[in-house]
Order: C-alpha cells, then sequence, then structure tokens
C-alpha cells in the first residue's frame, strides 16, 4: 500500500534524542515502523539522521517533529535547517494535550515520541525556520535585561530590610549596594547593545519606530515582542498570536450545571504577557480609545486586572497590524473610518 507522509517525531531531552519513524497509508492507517535513541550531540544529531533516511520511503519528503523543549531542541533543529530539512516545532502543551486523548497509560520518552510522530501525521503543521539573526539577538537581550530587573528589584528589598534594621550591617550594606551597582551598568550595557542591533538593521529600525507611535510601547517592548514573535514569523492571524502568547481566554461550560470562570490560558510565551503590562497601564491613561476600552470592560465586570489583561491582548494585537501593513498607530483612525462610512 502506498505511503502518502512519512514523519521522524523526536522526544529531545538534555541527553538523548528518542526518535519514532510512522508513515501514514492511504487508508488512512498509521503504522510505527521504527524506534531509536540517539544523544543530543554532533554526531548523534548526523547519526540520527543517516538512520532516518535508510528507513524512509525514496521520493517522499520526511517531515521532524518535535517539542520545543527549553533550549535542548535548538541545536537539533538548527542543524536540520541548515541541511534543508522539514522542521515542525510544536509547542509542549499541544503534545501534553494530544498524549491524553491516546489515552496512555505509561508515559515513557518512548511513548512521547511516538505520541509526537502520530500528531505530525495526523496533522497540517507550519514548517519552522530559523529565527532571523536580529530578532534572535534581541530575544536573548531583552531575555537578559528582565533577568537583571528581577534580580535588582530582590536586592533592593534585601537592602530595605537591612537599612531599617536597629543594628544594620554596614558591610552587608555596602556589598548590596555594589550588586545594585554591578546590575545598574549591566543594564545600561544591555541597553546600549540593543540600540547597535536596531540601528545596524534598517529594516528592524523602522518597524520598531513604527511601533512605538503606540502610547506607552517603547524601544525595549517593541523590540522584546519582535525577539519573541521572530518578527511575526510563523503567525497568521490575531487569534494565533494571542494563543502564542497565553492571552487567549479559556472557557468551560456544560449544561446549566457546570459554568466556569472566564480565565486567560497562560499557556504561551511569557515574555511577551510581561512586557505588554507597563504599556497597558499607560495606555489607558493616554489613548482615550484604550480609555474608553477599559473604562467599558471594568463598568462590566468590576475587575481591573481582568480590564488590564484585554488591554494587553489589545496592544499586541495592533502591533501585529502596524507592523504587518508597514504603518503607523493614528489614534483618530476610528473615526476617520466611521464619517467614511457617513458620506458614502
Amino acid at each position: 500500500m502506498r505511503v502518502l507522509k512519512q514523519v521522524a517525531g523526536i522526544d529531545v531531552a538534555q541527553q538523548e534524542l528518542v526518535v519514532t519513524l510512522g508513515f501514514l497509508y492511504e487508508d488512512q492507517t498509521i503504522k510505527f515502523i521504527a524506534y531509536k535513541v540517539f544523544t543530543n550531540t554532533d554526531t548523534g544529531i548526523q547519526l540520527l539522521i543517516n538512520w532516518v533516511e535508510k528507513q524512509i520511503v525514496e521520493g517522499l519528503e520526511i517531515h521532524y517533529i518535535m517539542e520545543a523543549t527549553g533550549i535542548y531542541h535548538q541545536k537539533f533543529a538548527y542543524y536540520l535547517a541548515d541541511n534543508n530539512k522539514n522542521v515542525y516545532i510544536v509547542l509542549p502543551n499541544k503534545i501534553s494535550s494530544y498524549i491524553r486523548t491516546l489515552d496512555i497509560k505509561t508515559i515513557t520518552d518512548k511513548s512521547c515520541s511516538q505520541a509526537i510522530t502520530q500528531f505530525g501525521l495526523e496533522r497540517k503543521l507550519s514548517v519552522w525556520k530559523k529565527p532571523d539573526q536580529t530578532y534572535n539577538e534581541l530575544q536573548q537581550l531583552t531575555r537578559e535585561r528582565d533577568q537583571i530587573v528581577q534580580e535588582r528589584s530582590v536586592i533592593k528589598n534585601q537592602l530595605h530590610a537591612e537599612t531599617v534594621q536597629a543594628r544594620p550591617h554596614l558591610k552587608s550594606i555596602e556589598r548590596m549596594q555594589a550588586r545594585l551597582n554591578l546590575l545598574n551598568a549591566q543594564e545600561k550595557e544591555i541597553k546600549k547593545d540593543i540600540d547597535t542591533i536596531i540601528n545596524t538593521n534598517a529594516v528592524v529600525k523602522q518597524s520598531i519606530e513604527r511601533l512605538t507611535t503606540i502610547p506607552g510601547v517603547g524601544v525595549l517592548t517593541a523590540a522584546t515582542v519582535l525577539g519573541e514573535t521572530n518578527g511575526f514569523e510563523l503567525i497568521r492571524n490575531k487569534s494565533q498570536l494571542s494563543s502564542y502568547a497565553g492571552l487567549d481566554v479559556r472557557e468551560k461550560q456544560s449544561g446549566t450545571s457546570v459554568k466556569g470562570k472566564s480565565r486567560i490560558s497562560k499557556k504561551g510565551n511569557r515574555s511577551l504577557r510581561k512586557c505588554l503590562f507597563l504599556p497597558a497601564l499607560t495606555i489607558v491613561k493616554w489613548d482615550d480609545n484604550f480609555k474608553e476600552i477599559y473604562i467599558r470592560l471594568t463598568s462590566k465586570h468590576g475587575i481591573k486586572m481582568k480590564a488590564l489583561v484585554a488591554i494587553q491582548r489589545k496592544i499586541l494585537e495592533l502591533i501585529y497590524i502596524l507592523f504587518k501593513n508597514e504603518t503607523v498607530y493614528d489614534s483618530k483612525y476610528k473615526s476617520k473610518n466611521s464619517v467614511k462610512t457617513e458620506i458614502v
């Protein structure tokens, strides 16, 4: 029977690559052909590819599918992309949800790789592309800065606690102050690096200039969004973007007895959600359009944080639209359109 699709599903760990090769036949049946474990090293990656290519049907493309497991999958994914292989990266929560539908009793590396293979055989996925070097560097630097800000906040709290004691230890205070000075200097250095990267890429610079026309969205916020989304490379619509950021609404209702509260999923990119919080606070203060939305939402349910989350989602969608359309933010866009409609 003719094979329609062939997939190598890989469960990636720090030291191992667990791969299962599967076929989808004309009658829509799925069969696991082979299974093997390789080391997550340059040698192991090459051996894996050689092993897969010996098992597959010639003339039919092979799809390599894996989970986004922190940083451990990156070396393998980059190697495959550099060698013109079809790479697909799936969020772990999608695979976890899919495994639950298979009623697998025992979860092992082998069963996970089989589930990834079956998922790839059943679904049509978007090919993964390597992040643009500029966006990748922006992601690394903005995340490093965020970590420094967190460390600085902890030390500031410790310094405050030490200074208000009845008998503060002067040496401890000096050391904490020295760490604060070091973190402040490192943050300035990171900001300079970010500015250098932006200024050396004319396309990215123009994009960030357009995005920063949104009230509350500064260079760091724009750089974070572009870095975390790889310039919206695989984003096709606003709904997909909200889901990627974990700002999509989850609601559970069944009949009259089950009516759960609506919540955001938070099963997405935490860095995106975090970088949009302060812009949301700013834009509801200085922009009439967003202020109107915020007031309407808070008057509806009385929960300010819930309204701010909705504003975060709208800011992210607005950034996406401005980036794709290569335009700037116009606070009077809505009123202009309504006037045009009346004229027509």
